[in-house]
């Protein structure tokens, strides 16, 4: 006796030891573990000593490993209920679409979900139900106490099984579709798994991230074992389970690589106001400090460069330019072109401004295939017109020459009309005198 008291207690401490060691790895509660349990169990003595149309509820205790059931039925009256004619009518309908399926399974969808075919197994009359509830309201459960089995024969240990499995890969989906939506934004550390074509395949912990194409940085190239910082762009929920999109290009990567090595922009008293990104080639991003003393340019950089060469070296090298964010827009336009040296700017209609720049500073100030005033537009928010001084003086000058020859064409006319009138003076004395 003593030995099987003994046996029973080992036995229930596997169990628990088992049941922690399914929801560590599996990632999912133990809550829901004993849950998927209580499921497979109810399946299994359905299938053995229950009867067809039967909802059967299990409840497991995993201290004791004691197990017990009942049979669940919905509290119905007559107006939740089909009448034989629409069953007939129904019947009728349904024809060979209907599948060959008894009277009690058909129900009409058009109708309101809320009415139904009476099973005796399912339902339950609202008066015969207050016989033992007399409280019970329709559309209310009661829970009917069966007798308790131990002994299921392979068929339901089967059935079981198959249940478990599917409902723990049901709580594993759910549970990684709940964290990874709750870190969409953020940066996470993967290592990549496999390439397949032109789409990375990472591991980001529980799950497999996807990294496809057009979030890639242009020129990188990804192997197998390689740790990479990426962008969670989204969660999308499949039939499959949950999909991570990631991405290595989206401009916010900057921004939450800087929250890392900065402890300034984390803290918040230095502020990313706005970035602009050609991903793998350069982004200039405008920073603003929210205390005095502080210098926001200087907080990014850090001690010899040691901050922004930590993002860099993340990014395979793409440079990155810090710029300092001014509310007034020349300045910051101004300051958005650096490193290129601006004489003026001039703010006009239409969220347009015209640069001047010296004529050396011209082709830093476009950047090669026009990169720096495009990036400085967008990191802006303005339309860029660049234009060298001289280009600007010499067309003031002809400007200027034009509106004197305007000024100067009535004086020019009235000369030569004062000539043309003495002319005509002078004819007509000759005639007289003739």
């Amino acid at each position: 006796m003593f030995l099987r008291i003994k046996k029973i207690i080992m036995d229930i401490k596997n169990f628990q030891r088992a049941l922690a060691q399914i929801a560590e790895e599996r990632g999912i509660s133990a809550e829901k573990v004993i849950e998927t349990i209580e499921a497979a169990i109810a399946t299994a003595y359905k299938k053995d000593y229950g009867q067809k149309g039967q909802k059967i509820k299990a409840k497991f205790n995993p201290v004791s490993g004691d197990v017990k059931f009942w049979q669940i039925k919905l509290v119905v009256d007559k107006s939740m209920l089909y009448t034989e004619e629409e069953i007939e009518e129904m019947s009728v309908k349904g024809g060979s679409a209907s599948g060959g399926k008894p009277k009690e399974e058909i129900k009409d969808e058009e109708e309101s979900p809320k009415k139904y075919v009476f099973n005796p197994e399912k339902h339950i009359m609202l008066e015969d139900a207050k016989k033992d509830y007399p409280k019970i309201k329709v559309g209310e459960e009661i829970e009917i106490p069966l007798e308790t089995k131990q002994d299921y024969g392979r068929i339901a240990a089967q059935t079981a099984k198959q249940v478990i499995l599917q409902k723990i890969r049901e709580a594993e989906k759910e549970t990684i579709s709940t964290e990874y939506k709750s870190k969409e934004s953020e940066i996470i550390s993967g290592i990549v798994q496999r390439v397949e074509g032109h789409t990375v395949f990472v591991d980001i912990g529980k799950t497999l991230g996807i990294l496809n194409r057009e979030e890639q940085i242009p020129g990188e190239f990804y192997r197998p074992g390689q740790r990479l910082k990426l962008y969670i762009l989204k969660v999308e929920d499949t039939p499959k389970g949950s999909v991570v999109m990631l991405s290595r290009a989206y401009p916010k990567l900057i921004s939450r690589l800087f929250e890392l090595e900065v402890p300034e922009v984390s803290a918040g008293t230095v502020v990313i106001k706005s970035i602009a990104r050609e991903p793998g080639f350069r982004t200039k991003i405008a920073v603003v400090s929210n205390e005095e003393g502080v210098d926001p340019i200087g907080a990014m950089v850090g001690q010899r460069g040691t901050r922004i060469m930590a993002v860099i070296n993340e990014l395979g090298g793409e440079k990155i330019d810090v710029i300092q964010y001014e509310d007034n827009p020349e300045k910051f336009i101004a300051n958005a072109l650096a490193p290129a040296k601006i004489v003026e700017v001039k703010v006009e209609e239409k969220n347009t401004a015209v640069v001047m720049v010296p004529e050396d500073q011209l082709s830093l100030a476009i950047g090669k295939d026009g990169r720096n005033v495009r990036l400085a537009a967008n990191l802006t928010g303005w339309k860029i017109d660049i234009k060298t001084s001289g280009e600007a003086k010499g067309k003031s000058e002809e400007k200027e020459e034009s509106e004197e020859k305007e000024e100067k064409k009535p004086a020019v006319a009235k000369a030569r009309a004062g000539k043309k009138e003495k002319k005509e003076k002078k004819s007509e004395k000759k005639e007289k005198s003739e």
